[in-house]
């Protein structure tokens, strides 16, 4: 919620270290009036300084992440999970891959550099660069699963004779230690190391030979093959696993933008401003025009809060009358390289110490600075005054704070006693379907005897971008078409916007509509109007219609009628742990990833159902039970065959649930089987979830494959079965 309207859009291009750090300011220091946007191609960024220790095999791959979408909700910001492509400085506007364009008042591009080697013959099918780590790091955990299993031969090349390349070659040496057939070799067209000083370098090369890893300085590779490498001299060296740590160079897009540039990185001065005074650069991909520096993330560190103190300074009212900060970096610099085992070597102004108490002040400086960046408080509850209404503690004392998306529902059982009400005025056109997921309203002769179905979806924001909230809350409107065997046909939008600027409304609205076109258009429907309004937070939802010549409702499901979930459960758990600052980011992307995936094929694959649904705020075993009870059968559940979203149960076991999971279970009383963590998934409330279709027991295999075909996680997972005197009944076996 944004108490003050909007006015000012800050735009950090890349979640690199710099950017990381003020995010962590950012929330502790807001500047009023201004929403923050971070652009990333995925959900977390690697830390550099661990990358040599996790390849060792000293850190997890999670050791070393920087999770962002933390980060952007203790900054009250939003992250863009794509890369950015161009910037528009004219328009004012930066282009990201696979979405309308971002508007900025201010940017800070904060990219670093790439390893990739595209001249390199060979390199792009064969070879890895070593940045971006992110996929590197991947990469090699799946490596050494393949070694492990002996499934790959433990051979491997790293080009570039730095010292990261030298890290990186003892660190994967140390690794595999012990595995038949290792070699480990290090490549460079000059000399290995050449950047140090002589008596420093003399102990790394040492330190190299120890590590076992064989030198080849001054050696030009001609290609890259699949398994080795052949030199410009027709010598070969194997290698099922060869790196790229040399030639890091400046993204390519980064030319286009206009701004004044040397050697393909972005110039900059001491106020860390580029040629543009609104956009700012710093890490690798800056160079800094006053004191030229190698690339390294001290550096990076460093620029932090000169970037913090003048972005706020520029975005300010007070932008002229303030004096900015400004960025000197140091001449020398402590260095403390890993040789692969828990040693290290440190060196600074011609001082060298080596050993493993050189590891272990290096382990708690990393640790220091991850510790900086994941440790987060979630928003505090609101202080209640003197004097309360009575019943006011019991809602705001000891109660997490709402949940978004269908977390914030009214329960159903509230909801079936108000709509239970048979006073409506009948019309002959109006198919009245207690409880389906949509309206049924014929048409007649006249239009060939089809008929419409029509229903809304409305969702409070759960995720700061306008544009993913878009894309989720047509998916969910849609659910209620798809789940009645409809075709889509039109779409009406009502969006509430926060309070915002005249320029930045125009942005989001272009933003969310642009987005909204694009979704319904894919699914074969035209969005023909809407309503907006201001308010006190962003919400968004839409009327949606259909066509089918025979709907397929709830009441349909017969006994023995196998049931299919299309979809993995667990979203409500995830969204509420994100809201709480416990998610990890990689399971948050995943879970906006199931939400956003249409259900549009799986529907066209689930055509013959008998009864199907979507499953969506009263959790699987609520809209499970509405078939059940619309259709007067039962069900029997095996929880072991529910797919469940990675994360969730983990989550669910830490005792984090929707808001509005006590609810759900109280709708669903005629549930029969076990409590716990993956038993209270079943009350999970979903937004945008997957058809819940009761499909006849014959054919219900081919359809799994089908559905699996298309990208699917679906499963059986019960089936229908006969109610006895007692009524409707659910019954879930472990």
């Amino acid at each position: 919620m944004h108490d003050l309207p909007l006015t000012r859009e800050l735009v950090l291009i890349g979640g690199g270290h710099t950017h990381a750090l003020v995010l962590k300011r950012w929330g502790m220091k807001p500047l009023a009036g201004v929403r923050v946007t971070v652009i990333n191609p995925g959900p977390v960024a690697a830390y550099s300084g661990m990358l040599p220790g996790f390849v060792a095999g000293h850190y997890t791959h999670s050791d070393l992440e920087l999770d962002l979408v933390r980060l952007a909700r203790f900054a009250g910001a939003r992250v863009v999970m794509a890369r950015a492509t161009k910037i528009d400085r004219k328009a004012k506007l930066i282009h990201v891959e696979g979405r309308a364009p971002l508007r900025y008042d201010v940017a800070s591009i904060d990219i670093g550099i790439t390893s990739d080697m595209p001249d390199l013959a060979g390199f792009h099918p064969h070879g890895i660069a070593a940045k971006p780590l992110e996929h590197f790091a991947a990469r090699w955990d799946s490596y050494r699963a393949d070694v492990a299993a002996g499934l790959a031969a433990p051979q491997m090349c790293v080009i570039g004779g730095g010292v990261a390349g030298a890290e990186l070659a003892m660190a994967m040496a140390h690794a595999l230690k012990g595995a038949n057939d290792l070699s480990v070799t290090l490549i460079d067209r000059g000399e290995i190391l050449e950047e140090f000083r002589a008596p420093t370098r003399r102990a790394l090369l040492a330190a190299l030979t120890d590590a076992g890893v064989a030198l080849r300085p001054n050696t030009a590779i001609g290609n890259i093959e699949a398994d080795h490498l052949t030199l410009t001299d027709g010598t070969t060296i194997a290698s099922h696993f060869t790196l790229g740590a040399a030639g890091a160079r400046p993204y390519d897009w980064l030319k286009e933008t206009g701004l004044t540039i040397v050697q393909g990185y972005v110039r900059v001065g001491p106020t860390l401003q580029s040629s543009d005074p609104n956009i700012f650069a710093v890490g690798d991909c800056a160079h800094l025009a006053h004191a030229p520096r190698p690339k390294a993330g001290v550096f990076a560190v460093r620029q932090a809060p000169v970037l913090f103190d003048n972005l706020r300074i520029l975005l300010s009212e007070q932008r002229g009358a303030t004096k900015k900060s400004l960025y000197h970096p140091q001449k020398d610099y402590l260095k403390l390289i890993s040789l692969g085992d828990k040693s290290a070597l440190a060196d600074k102004n011609g001082l060298r110490l080596k050993g493993a108490a050189m590891w272990r002040w290096k382990d708690r400086i990393d640790h220091t600075f991850m510790a900086r960046l994941s440790t987060l408080k979630p928003m505090r509850p609101p202080v209640l005054p003197d004097l309360i209404a009575a019943g006011l503690r019991d809602e705001v004392e000891g109660k997490s704070p709402m949940c978004g998306a269908c977390g914030a529902k009214v329960g159903g059982d509230i909801l079936a006693r108000v709509l239970n009400d048979d006073t409506d005025l009948k019309r002959d056109d109006v198919v009245r379907l207690k409880g389906d997921d949509a309206a049924v309203l014929t048409h007649g002769a006249a239009h060939g005897g089809s008929r419409q179905v029509i229903s809304v979806d409305h969702l409070r924001s759960f995720v700061a971008d306008p544009v993913m909230m878009t894309q989720i809350t047509a998916i969910h409107a849609l659910g209620d078409v798809w789940s009645m065997g409809a075709q889509p046909q039109s779409a009406l939008a009502t969006i509430t916007l926060p309070r915002l600027a005249p320029p930045l409304q125009e942005a989001w609205l272009s933003e969310i509509m642009t987005t909204a076109r694009t979704v319904f258009a894919k699914e074969g429907a035209q969005i023909i109007g809407g309503h907006t309004s201001m308010g006190a937070e962003f919400s968004i939802g839409f009327t949606v219609t259909g066509l089918a010549d025979t709907p397929i409702t709830l009441n349909g499901a017969k006994d023995g009628d196998q049931i299919i979930v299309t979809k993995p459960i667990g979203t409500g758990v995830i969204l509420a742990a994100e809201m709480a600052m416990l998610a990890s980011g990689r399971d948050v992307a995943a879970a906006y990833a199931s939400m956003a995936l249409s259900s549009g094929e799986a529907a066209t694959i689930l055509s013959g159902a008998h009864a199907m649904t979507d499953v969506t705020g009263f959790g699987l075993a609520g809209h499970l039970l509405g078939i059940c009870r619309a259709s007067g059968v039962s069900a029997t559940l095996t929880l072991s065959n529910i797919p469940v979203l990675d994360g969730a149960l983990e989550l669910s076991q830490s005792g984090i649930a929707s808001t509005i999971m006590p609810a759900n279970r109280a709708y669903s009383a005629q549930y029969e089987g076990p409590n716990g963590p993956l038993a209270d998934l079943l009350f999970d409330p979903q937004t945008a979830g997957g058809l819940l279709a009761c499909v006849g027991a014959g054919g219900a295999q081919n359809l799994i494959k089908k559905l699996k075909k298309s990208g699917y996680s679906a499963a059986i997972i019960g089936e229908i079965t006969t109610s006895d005197e007692t009524g409707t009944r659910l019954t879930v076996r472990p």
